[in-house]
């Protein structure tokens, strides 16, 4: 298949080269041709190579349909093999801007912080609370977090699906203030729609000052932390929820506890490897 694959594509730049098409335009010594040939020339000298001819190209096109036919599996091979390098791609760019915002990321000390606050390795988590994969990966993060007491978590909250869900983030951060945010992240990501009353049921559980609460929850500060969480999220190539950094690897999507903790095993000991310094 390899060589067949190769074949084709040989057989598709031989086509193409502009030696081959300036060869076939080269076919017609007529003074006429040579005059518009010369005409055609710029200040640099160089030739502009006449189109594909109609029939060369109906012909080639012809053998590419024929080969993709017999040989379907080609497309899906090049396929597999653009998206591994656009995955490499967004992962350098997204390690670059990771080290760029690191203070950003780990040390923003409005950003609520979970686990263990002097753990070695931090896992950085962007959701919303109307995210159902965010609440599909609750008690992952929970897990991780019994099973290894090093770990620190901070929470972005990430509000990008609707009104409610900006609500739901601005009641959780006013939620710090009153020392309850951790309950109540919680209980909103087991709530079935996080929303205003699910905000105020949330508040009368946990024996929140709920007009306080309100007033905080307006409070430019806070409004001010989503959109940095917005702007942090957009420089590191986070479009949607949930979405995890740990140390110099973006994990895009839910995870199961096995795969987050094989991440975490293989970031901390990448650190351990460093230079002291960087």
């Amino acid at each position: 298949m390899t060589r067949i694959f190769r074949i084709g594509a040989f057989a598709a730049a031989f086509v193409f080269s502009p030696a081959l098409m300036q060869g076939v335009s080269a076919q017609d010594k007529s003074p006429e041709k040579a005059q518009s040939q010369a005409g055609a020339t710029g200040a640099t000298g160089a030739i502009k190579a006449d189109p594909l001819p109609p029939e060369l190209r109906r012909a080639f096109e012809g053998v590419v349909r024929d080969y993709l036919l017999k040989n379907p599996a080609v497309i899906r091979e090049a396929m597999q093999v653009l998206q591994a390098r656009e995955e490499a791609e967004k992962q350098a760019a997204a390690s670059l801007a990771m080290k760029q915002y690191r203070s950003e990321l780990l040390q923003n000390a409005n950003s609520p912080v979970g686990g263990n606050p002097k753990g070695d390795i931090t896992i950085v988590e962007f959701f919303d609370y109307n995210c159902g994969y965010c609440k599909r990966v609750v008690p992952t993060v929970a897990a991780v977090l019994r099973n290894d007491p090093n770990v620190r978590v901070v929470y972005k909250e990430f509000a990008i699906l609707g009104p409610q869900s900006v609500v739901a983030a601005r009641a959780a951060l006013a939620a710090k203030r009153q020392g309850k945010y951790h309950e109540f992240h919680v209980a909103l990501m087991s709530a079935e729609r996080a929303d205003e009353n699910s905000v105020a049921a949330t508040a009368r559980a946990f024996g929140l000052d709920y007009a306080q609460l309100v007033k905080d929850m307006g409070d430019p500060a806070i409004e001010e932390q989503l959109e940095r969480n917005y702007r942090l999220a957009a420089a590191i190539g986070i479009n949607g929820t949930p979405a995890f950094v740990i140390g110099d690897r973006l994990v895009p999507g839910a995870v199961d506890e096995a795969a987050m903790m094989e991440i975490i095993a293989t970031e901390r000991a990448k650190m351990k490897a460093a230079p002291k310094g960087n």
